[in-house]
C-alpha cells in the first residue's frame, strides 16, 4: 500500500488581486479574471520510489499527467483513476492544472518557472492600435516578466438595447539590445465584462538575452469610435520575476499550478506516493505490495558492489563487473577515494552489464573507487525501522551500522514479509506486517522508536555492545528452569492484568480509498458475555491494510487476557548469559504444580540414560506421553520420549545429541501436566553471579489463534486445579455485639476446614430472596444485620485455581435478629434531691442494643394509683441507654415509670415504676397563685385547639383526624365520628384559655399536672386507613408511641397589652410600624391586622430595622397593608414539669404528638400549679439605709423596700393586697417609753413613727420584712 501525505509547503507564488465582475441588472458577464498560484510542497527527505499510479519514465511528461491520478485537491482526484495515457479535457476533475515532481535525489534539478522573489511596476497607460506602450527591463538576473493588462470594459450596446460582448487583438514583444525582436504573446480577449478585468501574461526571458530588453504592448484592433463600443485596455503594470535556483537536493518535493477562478482560496493538497527507498538485503526481492521474499541464506550484507569511478564534467562513469543495474534504478553512491561528493543518484546511462553512468550535481574532474548499494522501496517495518536508525535522515549521525545486530532485523523482517489472509473474506494474501506511514513532524526518538517496533511485536534491547531487536513470533521453548537451578527465593509470580477488560475493540487505521481514518471493529464473544460490551478505542500506527488493523485487535484482546501473568526469579550466570530477551522458557514449578517434576541429574549414563537427584519427593511417570527435557552441555535443550523408568534411572527412547553432564538440569511433562512456557522480557545482572529474569506467560498457540481462529488449547499445568470437596460439619451461633459502638444482631457459622484449601465461598439468603457470594479464607463467616427469619447457607470449597467444589455444603439457621424486647428495669430508687429534684437510681440494662445505641424513657403522671407507662407522658427526653441514674423533675404528686428502649424502638414489656408522695425536704413557704385545670372548666378545654379537639366519646382532648366529613364516601360505614381515619402526625396544640398576669415580673414556680393515656381510636385492621408502613404497633395492646408536654411563653410586659400600628406585607415579609416599639429580634407577638388580607397569627420578630419598626415573616407570600394591633412580646415556648420562671404575664400550652397514625393521646386532666416563694428582706442592703440603718427622724418615715413582694393580683387565686408583707421593726437607741407604729403597708414599702410621750423622736432602726416574691 502507498502512504498519502499531508504535505509541508515549501514555497508559493501568491494569487494576484482578481475579480468575478457581474453587474445584476445587465446580462451576464463571460469573462473573468486569469490569474495563478503555484505551490512547493515538501513530500520526504531520501528518494522516493514515485507515485503508485503514474506510467511512463520518471520527468516524462505522461508520467507527470499520469501522476495527477495520486494528487487530491480538497480532497477530490485531479486526474480520473479510470483516464488513459493520453486523458482528455473531460477526464480531468480540474482544470489548468500543471504538476511537476522531484524524487529527492542527489542531482536533481530546480523546477523551473518557480519565482523565488517578484517586483512589480505600476504602469496605468492606454494602449491604442497608434500608440504602443513600452517599458524597459535593465536587471539581468531577471528570469520572466508578468504583464497584467487591464480591461474597464468590454462590451457592445446595439440599437436594440442589448448589450453585447467586444474582441481585441493585442501582442506583446521583446526587444533585445542587441536588436533581437521577437513577438511573444499574440491574443484575442473577446467575451463581456462590465466592470475591470484584469489578464495576466508572463514572458520568459532565456539565458543569454541581451539586456537591458524592452517589453512593448501592441493594440491590433481599431480603437473604437463609438461610445456603444467599449473595448479600450491598459497596461496596468508588469512585474520582474527571479526564479528559484533550489533544487532541494536529496529531498522529494512538487511543484503545482492552479488558477483562481477554481480555487478562490488554496486547497488542501495531498498526495498518493510509494515512500522513500532503503537497502534491501542482497537475497531479498521486492514484491508488488512491498513486502520481501527471501531466497537463500543472509550473509549479513545489503545488494552492495564495489567498483571504480571516472568524472568528467557532471557525468560520473561508474565500472563494477556485472553490475546488474538498470537506467532508473536509483544506488546510493560513498566514494571511497577521489574527491567526488556521495549522495542517492538514478542511473542515467547503462553503457553494458559492466558500466553506467550518473550525473553529478557539480561539474568536477575526479577518479577513484566506489561503492554503490542499489535502493528500493519497501514498505518492510524490519528494514524501515533499520533505515531509520541508519540514514543521517534519523539517528544515523548517532548510530553505526556496527552497533546493531542486522541479523534479529531479518530475521523479524522474515516473519514480518510472511504471507497471510488478509482477512477480507476473499482469500486473497497480504504481508503480515507492513509500516505506511508518514513521519513529517518532529518526535521524540525513543517513541518513535518505540511506535515503528509495536508494528511488527518487537521489542528493542541492548546486549553485547549492539542493539537487538526482539520479534514476538513462533519458537520453541530453549531453556528450562526448576528450582534446583534458580535461587532459594524460588519463583515469584504477580499480574499486570486491568481491572476492566475491553470485550470489544475499535482499531483506527488510515483508509487509502476514503483518505481518511477508518475502523475494524473485533469482539470476543466470550469476554463479553461475561462483561457486556466494554469498548476499548486503539490506534493502529502506521497501517493503512484493515486485515492489519483486525490482526492487532485480536491481538490486544488476547494477550490482555491471557498475558497478564509475570514470572520473576533469579539464577546463576550458568544460565543468566545464555537467555536473551525474546528468549521462550519452560518452567517446572511444584509449589504450582503441586507435584515436582524436575531437578539436578545425578549421573549422565550415556545418551539416552540419565539418573535424577531425588525420587522421593519427585513424581517420575512413563505415561501420557511423557518426554524428558534436558540441558546439554553447549547450553541447548533437548526433548526426548521416556522409554523407561527404574528407580531414579530414566531411560529415553532416542539418543541425546551428547551424554547429559551431571548437575545439568532435567524436566519431565507429560499430557497430563505440562510445562508452564514464559516469554522473557528482561534479564538483568544483580551482581557478579546472578541473573534477575523476567517473563510473561506463553502461548504458542496464539499464533495461529489470532491469524486463523484456530481454538486456544487449555494447558494443565496443575494437580492444584482439581476442583475439592465441600467442607463439612455446618454450625452457626446467633449473637448481638458491639461493632463501631453500637449494637448488631450477627450469624457466626464456623465450619470443618478442607486439607489443602486456603478460600471458600459462602453463599447466603434470608427467607427467599437472591444469595449474596462472599469468599473468604478461613473457616468461618458472619453475617451482621440478622432478622428475624430463616438463613440458607452454602459453602464451598476453593482449589488453588479459584474453581469451587462441584456441591456445596448447606445448612438453615432460624435467627431471631434484635427483635427481643428488653428487659424490664430493675431495683428503681427515688432520692429526694430538692423541691425541684429527684434522683432515681436503677440497674443498668444488660441488653448490648440497649446499652449501645438505645435509651432509658422516664414518664411521669399525677396519678398515685392507677398509673400506667400508657397515660404517663415524657418527663424529660429520654436518656442514652448505658446510664443507671438521673435527676429528673420533682413532680411532687405522682408516679414516676421507667421502660428501657432498644435501638430499634422496641419497648421492655414490664411497667417498672415508683410513686412520689409530697417529697419536698427543708422546703420554704410558697404562695399558690393559681391552679389552672383546663378540664376543670366546664366546658372543658375552653382555650384554642390546632389539630386536636374535645372528645365527647373519650371525654378527653385528643388528636386530630387526618380525614374529614368531607372524604367520607359511606356515613353510614363510619365507627366513630369523633375518630374519622389515621391520627394527624404532625401533631397537636391547645394553648390555654386564660394568660396568667401577675401584675408585675416575679420569679414564678410552675409546675405541670398532666393526666394523659394512649389509644388506638381504631382497635381493627379493617378500621386503619394510613399506610402499614407507619404503624409501630399491631397487637392494640399498649400505646406507646404518644407523648404530650406542657409550655409556658412569659412576658415582662402587660400580657393584655394591644398596641395600634400599621403594616405592609411584600413577598413574605411584614412591616410593622409603630413609633418606639421596644421591642426585640426572637420575641414573639400576637397580630391582629384589622384591615388588609394579612393572616392573624403568633409571629416571631426577625429583625428590627429601627427604633419605629419590625419585621415577620409570612407563612404564604402577600402584597398588602393596612392597620393591625398587636400583644405584648413574648418568649417562645419552653417545655416544663417543675421550673422556675420569670416574667408578669405567662401563657401555657399543650403540645400532644404520636409517632404511630393508629395511636392517639387522651389528655384527661391538664394545667399547671402556679406558686411564689417566700422571701425575707432587711435593711441591710437598702440603698435607703447607712450601713442598714434607717433614721426615723421626727416625723413619719416612709420605707421602700428593696424589691417590692406580691401582694395579690386579679385573675389569681389571690386578691389585690390580701397578702401583705409581715414587717418587724427593731429601734437600735431606744429610750424608755419609746414605741413606733405601721401604717401604709404595701408590697413596696411602709411607714413608720417612732413615738415617745405622743411626740415623734428620731431613733435609728432596722427592718425585716417576710412576704412573696420579688417584683422588678
Amino acid at each position: 500500500m502507498s502512504p498519502f501525505f499531508n504535505p509541508t509547503l515549501l514555497g508559493a507564488e501568491p494569487f494576484a488581486s482578481f475579480f468575478n465582475t457581474t453587474n445584476p441588472d445587465l446580462p451576464a458577464d463571460t469573462l473573468s479574471s486569469k490569474q495563478f498560484q503555484t505551490l512547493i510542497d515538501l513530500i520526504s527527505e531520501g528518494v522516493i520510489s514515485g507515485f503508485p499510479s503514474a506510467t511512463g519514465n520518471q520527468g516524462s511528461a505522461e508520467y507527470n499527467t499520469s501522476s495527477l491520478k495520486d494528487v487530491f485537491l480538497n480532497g477530490t482526484q485531479v486526474l480520473q483513476q479510470s483516464a488513459g495515457t493520453s486523458p482528455d479535457e473531460s477526464e480531468f476533475n480540474f482544470k489548468n492544472i500543471t504538476f511537476e515532481p522531484r524524487f529527492g535525489t542527489s542531482n536533481q534539478t530546480a523546477i523551473a518557472g518557480i519565482s523565488a522573489s517578484e517586483s512589480e511596476t505600476a504602469v496605468g497607460v492606454t494602449v491604442t492600435k497608434a500608440s504602443p506602450v513600452s517599458r524597459s527591463i535593465t536587471d539581468t538576473n531577471v528570469d520572466a516578466v508578468r504583464v497584467t493588462v487591464a480591461f474597464p470594459q468590454l462590451q457592445k450596446f446595439e440599437d436594440n438595447g442589448d448589450i453585447n460582448g467586444a474582441s481585441v487583438g493585442l501582442t506583446i514583444q521583446t526587444i533585445e539590445n542587441d536588436g533581437t525582436t521577437q513577438t511573444v504573446i499574440t491574443d484575442t480577449v473577446t467575451g463581456r465584462a462590465a466592470s475591470t478585468y484584469f489578464r495576466d501574461y508572463k514572458i520568459n526571458l532565456p539565458s543569454g538575452t541581451s539586456f537591458p530588453v524592452t517589453i512593448r504592448v501592441n493594440r491590433t484592433t481599431d480603437d473604437s469610435t463609438e461610445t456603444t463600443l467599449q473595448n479600450s485596455f491598459q497596461w496596468s503594470s508588469f512585474t520582474e520575476i527571479i526564479n528559484e535556483s533550489r533544487a532541494y537536493a536529496d529531498s522529494a518535493h512538487v511543484a503545482i499550478r492552479f488558477d483562481a477562478e477554481t480555487f478562490p482560496s488554496v486547497p488542501s493538497r495531498m498526495y498518493r506516493v510509494r515512500g522513500t527507498l532503503i537497502k534491501i538485503p542482497h537475497n531479498g526481492s521486492v514484491r508488488a505490495d512491498g513486502s520481501i521474499s527471501y531466497n537463500g541464506t543472509f550473509n549479513g550484507t545489503f545488494k552492495t558492489s564495489t567498483g571504480t569511478y571516472s568524472q568528467s564534467g557532471t557525468t560520473v562513469t561508474i565500472t563494477i563487473s556485472n553490475h546488474g543495474l538498470a537506467v532508473g534504478d536509483v544506488v546510493s553512491i560513498e566514494y571511497t577515494s577521489g574527491s567526488a561528493t556521495d549522495g542517492d543518484f538514478a542511473i542515467a546511462t547503462k553503457s553494458d552489464a559492466n558500466t553506467f553512468t550518473v550525473t553529478a550535481a557539480t561539474s568536477a574532474s575526479n577518479s577513484g573507487n566506489v561503492s554503490v548499494t542499489l535502493k528500493e522501496y519497501s514498505n518492510d517495518p524490519a528494514w524501515v525501522l533499520y533505515d531509520l536508525l541508519t540514514t543521517s535522515k534519523g539517528l544515523g549521525d548517532h548510530i553505526d551500522t556496527t552497533q546493531l545486530d542486522v541479523y534479529s532485523f531479518y530475521s523479524a523482517s522474515v516473519y514480518c514479509s510472511e504471507q497471510v489472509d488478509d482477512m477480507t473474506g476473499t482469500g486473497n494474501t497480504e504481508a503480515r506486517f507492513s509500516t505506511n506511514v508518514v513521519l513529517n513532524t518532529q518526535r521524540d526518538a525513543y517513541s518513535l522508536i518505540n511506535d515503528l517496533c509495536s508494528v511488527m511485536r518487537v521489542m528493542p534491547f541492548y546486549s553485547a555492545g549492539v542493539i537487538n531487536i526482539s520479534q514476538d513470533r513462533p519458537q520453541d521453548a530453549s531453556y528450562i528452569y526448576n528450582l534446583s537451578n534458580v535461587t532459594a527465593e524460588g519463583f515469584s509470580y504477580s499480574n499486570a492484568s486491568k481491572s476492566t477488560k475491553a470485550t470489544v475493540v475499535n482499531v483506527g487505521y488510515f483508509d487509502n480509498e476514503t483518505q481518511s481514518i477508518d475502523y475494524e471493529t473485533v469482539e470476543d464473544s466470550a469476554l463479553r458475555a461475561k462483561y457486556g460490551v466494554v469498548v476499548r478505542n486503539l490506534k493502529a500506527f502506521a497501517t493503512t491494510s484493515r486485515g492489519q488493523a483486525a490482526r492487532l485487535g485480536k491481538w490486544f484482546l488476547y494477550t490482555q487476557s491471557n498475558e497478564s501473568e509475570i514470572v520473576s526469579f533469579k539464577t546463576t550466570i550458568e544460565s543468566g548469559v545464555i537467555v536473551r530477551v525474546g528468549t521462550v522458557i519452560s518452567i517446572q514449578d511444584p509449589m504450582k504444580a503441586g507435584l515436582r517434576r524436575g531437578g539436578r541429574i545425578k549421573t549422565g549414563v550415556s545418551t539416552t540414560q540419565i539418573v535424577v537427584d531425588d525420587t522421593n519427593n519427585t513424581n517420575l511417570p512413563t505415561d501420557g506421553n511423557a518426554t524428558l527435557s534436558v540441558i546439554l552441555s553447549d547450553g541447548t535443550m533437548e526433548t526426548k520420549s521416556i522409554n523407561a523408568v527404574s528407580g531414579s534411572t530414566i531411560t529415553v527412547s532416542s539418543a541425546f545429541s551428547s551424554v547429559p553432564q551431571t548437575n545439568s538440569v532435567w524436566v519431565i511433562e507429560n499430557d497430563v501436566i505440562a510445562l508452564q512456557t514464559f516469554r522473557v522480557f528482561s534479564v538483568k545482572e544483580v551482581n557478579g553471579f546472578e541473573y534477575e529474569i523476567q517473563a510473561v506467560a506463553h502461548n504458542p498457540q496464539k499464533y495461529s489463534s489470532v491469524e486463523d481462529g484456530s481454538t486456544l488449547q487449555t494447558r494443565n499445568i496443575s494437580v492444584l486445579t482439581d476442583l475439592k470437596d465441600a467442607p463439612s460439619d455446618l454450625r452457626g451461633t446467633e449473637q448481638i455485639v458491639v461493632l463501631n459502638n453500637r449494637a448488631v444482631s450477627k450469624l457466626f457459622i464456623q465450619w470443618q476446614p478442607v486439607a489443602g484449601v486456603t478460600e471458600y465461598m459462602v453463599q447466603y439468603r434470608f427467607k427467599n430472596e437472591n444469595f449474596i457470594t462472599q469468599r473468604v479464607n478461613r473457616p468461618d463467616f458472619t453475617i451482621f444485620e440478622t432478622e428475624l427469619g430463616t438463613y440458607q447457607v452454602r459453602v464451598f470449597s476453593y482449589n488453588a485455581l479459584g474453581k469451587p467444589s462441584s456441591q456445596p455444603s448447606t445448612t438453615t439457621f432460624t435467627t431471631v435478629g434484635k427483635t427481643a424486647l428488653p428487659e424490664d428495669v430493675q431495683n428503681i430508687r427515688l432520692e429526694p434531691i430538692s423541691d425541684q429534684f429527684v434522683r432515681l437510681r436503677f440497674d443498668q440494662s444488660t441488653s448490648v442494643d440497649v446499652v449501645h445505641g438505645g435509651n432509658v424513657v422516664i414518664r411521669s403522671s399525677n396519678l398515685i394509683t392507677g398509673s400506667t407507662f400508657t397515660n404517663s407522658v415524657d418527663v424529660l427526653p429520654a436518656l442514652s441507654g448505658n446510664v443507671s441514674e438521673s435527676i429528673v423533675p420533682n413532680i411532687v404528686n405522682g408516679t414516676y415509670h421507667l421502660k428501657f428502649k432498644d435501638d430499634g424502638g422496641r419497648l421492655s414489656a414490664g411497667d417498672a415504676s415508683i410513686p412520689l408522695i409530697q417529697t419536698v425536704p427543708n422546703a420554704f413557704p410558697k404562695l399558690t397563685v393559681l391552679t389552672d385545670r383546663e378540664d376543670l372548666d366546664s366546658p372543658p378545654f375552653q382555650g384554642e385547639k390546632n389539630d386536636c379537639f374535645f372528645s365527647t366519646e373519650v371525654n378527653g382532648l385528643v388528636l386530630a383526624s387526618q380525614s374529614t366529613l368531607d372524604n367520607v364516601a359511606d356515613f353510614d360505614s363510619i365507627p366513630s365520628l369523633d375518630f374519622l381515619g389515621a391520627v394527624d402526625l404532625t401533631g397537636g396544640q391547645y394553648t390555654f384559655a386564660n394568660t396568667l398576669d401577675l401584675g408585675a415580673k416575679q420569679p414564678l414556680r410552675l409546675r405541670r399536672h398532666i393526666v394523659s393515656q394512649g389509644f388506638y381510636p381504631l382497635d381493627l385492621f379493617d378500621a386503619r386507613t394510613a399506610n402499614i408502613d407507619t404503624w409501630t404497633d399491631f397487637d392494640s395492646d399498649t400505646a406507646f408511641d404518644v407523648n404530650a408536654e406542657l409550655l409556658v411563653a412569659t412576658t415582662d410586659s402587660d400580657p393584655d397589652t394591644s398596641t395600634a400600628g400599621t403594616y405592609a406585607i411584600s413577598g413574605t415579609t411584614i412591616t410593622i410600624t409603630k413609633s418606639s416599639h421596644g421591642y426585640s429580634v426572637g420575641s414573639f407577638v400576637a397580630v391582629n391586622f384589622t384591615s388588609g388580607t394579612g393572616v392573624d397569627g403568633d409571629y416571631e420578630i426577625k429583625t428590627i430595622p429601627n427604633a419605629n419598626t419590625f419585621t415577620l415573616t409570612s407563612a404564604t407570600s402577600l402584597s398588602t397593608s393596612g392597620n393591625c394591633t398587636f400583644s405584648a412580646e413574648f418568649s417562645q415556648f419552653n417545655p416544663f414539669v417543675n421550673g422556675t420562671f420569670v416574667g408578669r404575664g405567662f401563657k401555657f400550652r399543650c403540645d400532644m404528638s404520636t409517632n404511630d397514625p393508629a395511636q392517639s393521646i387522651e389528655i384527661d386532666q391538664l394545667g399547671y400549679t402556679a406558686e411564689i416563694e417566700s422571701r425575707t428582706e432587711t435593711s441591710l442592703g437598702n440603698s435607703g439605709a447607712t450601713n442598714g440603718v434607717f433614721a426615723s427622724g421626727t416625723s413619719t418615715k416612709s420605707v421602700v423596700f428593696s424589691d417590692s413582694f406580691f401582694t395579690g393580683q386579679t385573675g389569681t387565686s389571690i386578691a389585690a393586697n390580701s397578702v401583705l408583707p409581715s414587717i418587724g421593726i427593731t429601734i437600735e437607741n431606744a429610750q424608755s417609753g419609746d414605741f413606733f407604729t405601721l401604717s401604709n403597708i404595701t408590697g413596696s414599702g411602709f411607714d413608720i413613727d417612732i413615738l415617745n410621750s405622743g411626740s415623734n423622736v428620731n431613733r435609728n432602726f432596722k427592718y425585716t420584712a417576710t412576704g412573696f416574691g420579688r417584683a422588678s
